[in-house]
């Protein structure tokens, strides 16, 4: 006789989503071959539900982030990786399926944080590179992450599981996000993305001159939430003595990052909060400063800037290749390089700088 499968964490998810839509049977699409078996699919399951408030949309959920079946994980607290996605997806009358897209779109997320480990959290964002589905006439190119409004947290045998609703987003708004944060950005322009759905014709939201209005004055206020980001392009080379001259140091940075690092110097320096920027190369750490200096303490590298260099950096960083020498130091300068932006398969589609 089979031993009866425990599946007390899916089952969790399933009468949670039950609360929300009774006994519509949603369309499943389960995994017939496991990840760790050499399946595609990571995740085991996504549930689509037909949703109408406050318009007509799919509503998908997913099934595979959590522990699903027995506690195997030894934090008691949370379950797996402690969160499940979700997806609202706008929806025609007379369509009987979700899209393909969107389903493969869930999928992708759960390759990024099952090989990468990095995990989601309300707040989060992240950069497409490009259109969130592939191939479509979209401005959408990057996915933020906030609570899902009627999901919540849930509270299953396995510990807490968060629904973190995935939501398209515009290139500027990812960088207003940035700048100020997430929840600011998406609470201001909720009269135009309603329930946060995604719907690959908009445009964006900040072209709405109340909505950049509202997001220009939370900027001033609060300045910026990011106070770490990983860019692709960072590295740090020490200055050398030379028999005659002095080398600098030199702080490289990819030209797609230039411009936002620029502006994050506003939001955090100015706002007296530091601002850390990492990558495979470099952990970099920029600090206001009375003068103007650095130091490098056990890997890291501190960067003290004075008001008058964040300014003049603020004005310079943008994403246009050159070197930034700046006027109260000749210790180190700034490296500006072109970004070549890749497709999956390694083909570069674009170039900024």
């Amino acid at each position: 006789m089979a031993e009866e499968v425990n599946t007390t964490g899916w089952d969790a998810i399933e009468e949670a989503a039950t609360k929300l839509y009774g006994d519509q049977e949603p369309k499943h699409y389960g995994t017939a071959i496991p990840y760790l078996l050499g399946g595609q699919d990571p995740l085991d399951g996504l549930s689509a539900y037909k949703a109408e408030t406050p318009s007509p949309h799919w509503h998908i959920i997913t099934f595979g982030f959590s522990e699903l079946y027995e506690k195997e994980s030894e934090n008691a607290e949370y379950s797996g990786y402690g969160f499940e996605l979700s997806f609202r997806v706008s929806r025609t009358d007379d369509e009987e399926e979700p899209p393909a897209w969107a389903l493969n779109l869930l999928q992708n997320m759960g390759r990024y944080v099952f090989n990468s480990g990095n995990v989601f959290a309300s707040g989060d964002y992240l950069d497409a590179n490009g259109p969130i589905c592939l191939g479509a006439d979209t401005e959408l190119t990057a996915l933020a992450f906030i609570t899902d409004p009627e999901l919540g947290i849930l509270h299953t045998p396995n510990g807490r599981v968060d629904f973190l609703q995935m939501v398209g987003i515009t290139e500027d708004e990812l960088e207003a996000m940035k700048v100020w944060n997430t929840a600011g950005l998406l609470e201001a322009g909720k009269g135009q993305i309603p329930g946060y759905l995604t719907d690959l014709s908009r445009t964006s939201m900040l072209q709405v001159p109340a909505v950049q209005e509202s997001v220009q004055i939370g900027i001033d206020r609060d300045g910026s939430s990011t106070g770490y980001l990983f860019v692709d392009q960072l590295t740090w080379e020490p200055g050398k003595k030379g028999l005659f001259k002095k080398k600098p140091s030199v702080l490289t940075v990819g030209a797609k990052q230039a411009e936002t690092v620029g502006k994050l110097l506003q939001g955090r320096l100015l706002k007296g909060r530091d601002l850390r920027l990492v990558s495979k190369e470099a952990n970099v750490t920029l600090e206001l400063a009375p003068t103007t200096g650095f130091e490098t303490v056990e890997g890291t590298v501190h960067l003290r800037l004075d008001e008058t260099v964040v300014n003049e950096l603020m004005h310079k960083l943008l994403p246009i290749e050159g070197e930034i020498h700046l006027s109260s130091t000749n210790d180190f300068i700034i490296q500006v390089v072109k970004t070549y932006i890749k497709d999956q398969d390694g083909q570069v589609i674009s170039i900024v700088g």
